[in-house]
């Protein structure tokens, strides 16, 4: 049945990818219409996810950072399937970074350095910058689909411009290997999913409430005393990305645990206040409010 699915879609997925960006997006103006109007496709959770981190806003504000919302997310849809097909010198033009120079000092020092970012913006694209600005060689701690043909697709994909994509399970086992090996590296992680119940280790504040937090990236991070940063990406216009890096934390191990943490927090969190349209609310981020032992 998976490869059913991928055999009747791939081909499709593949000839829009091949189309130009400004078709693409006509194709998701109409894909808009359909997932927020007719299909309402999961608009309960985004209007709750809304609701819950900006009380102070009215319905009608709420409703345009809604709509704005749908929006980004099919474009975000449409650049992933851009992805397939999307040149070196196209992914250059819609790509920019800020201050690569900021890591200048960590390779010359042969440092393996981590980085953490959220579902904002573009996190599809962005890692691609990393191969072709940076001196460090990336690799992407990522979940596997349920479905192994899209799965491979997508991991062929993120490898086409020199990125390397590792299961979640292994990315602090090839990290250690790398640096048994001297091998350095930057690491990138998605870390504001919410986390299984059983897993839990912390509750964080995100958007003023309570709520659990992923620690992975720090747990690692303070095991081998690695720099970490918060890989920024701001949305410039349609298909127009900018990123840059801050630093949360030189040395993770000294510092107060937790710490590395709420700084990615706070980064996001200030990226999503400022800018609330390209967070990604189709997400249950806060299926576990209220839940937090006392």
């Amino acid at each position: 049945m998976q490869f059913i699915a991928f055999i009747l879609l791939y081909p499709f997925f593949w000839l829009i990818s091949i189309l130009p960006m400004r078709f693409l997006y006509v194709i998701s103006d109409m894909l808009y219409l359909l997932f927020y109007y007719v299909i309402a496709y999961r608009k309960k959770v985004v209007r709750g996810n809304l609701s819950l981190c900006f009380p102070e806003k009215s319905k009608e504000e709420l409703l345009v950072i809604e709509k704005k919302s749908y929006q980004h997310f099919v474009d975000q849809f449409m650049e992933l399937i851009k992805s397939f097909s999307i040149t070196d010198k196209e992914l250059s033009n819609r790509l920019s970074l800020t201050n690569p120079e900021i890591l200048d000092s960590y390779f010359s020092n042969n440092k393996s350095v981590v980085f953490v970012s959220g579902h904002y913006a573009n996190w599809e694209w962005v890692p691609f910058i990393v191969e072709t600005k940076l001196k460090y060689h990336l690799s992407v701690a990522y979940k596997k689909l349920p479905n192994t043909y899209f799965d491979n697709l997508i991991r062929r994909t993120r490898k086409k411009f020199g990125v390397s994509v590792v299961p979640s399970k292994e990315i602090y086992p090839e990290i250690l290997k790398n640096l048994e090996n001297d091998k350095i590296g930057a690491y990138g992680f998605i870390a504001d999913q919410s986390p299984n119940w059983k897993k839990i280790k912390y509750w964080g504040n995100f958007m003023d409430i309570d709520i659990p937090v992923i620690v992975g990236p720090e747990v690692i991070a303070r095991k081998l005393d690695l720099p970490v940063f918060y890989f920024k990406t701001v949305r410039l216009k349609r298909g127009v990305y900018q990123c840059s890096f801050v630093l949360l934390e030189e040395n993770p191990k000294s510092a107060p645990l937790y710490q590395l943490t709420d700084k990615f927090i706070g980064e996001l969190e200030n990226q999503i206040k400022t800018a609330p349209e390209f967070y990604f609310w189709t997400h249950k981020r806060f299926k576990h409010i209220n839940k937090k032992p006392i």
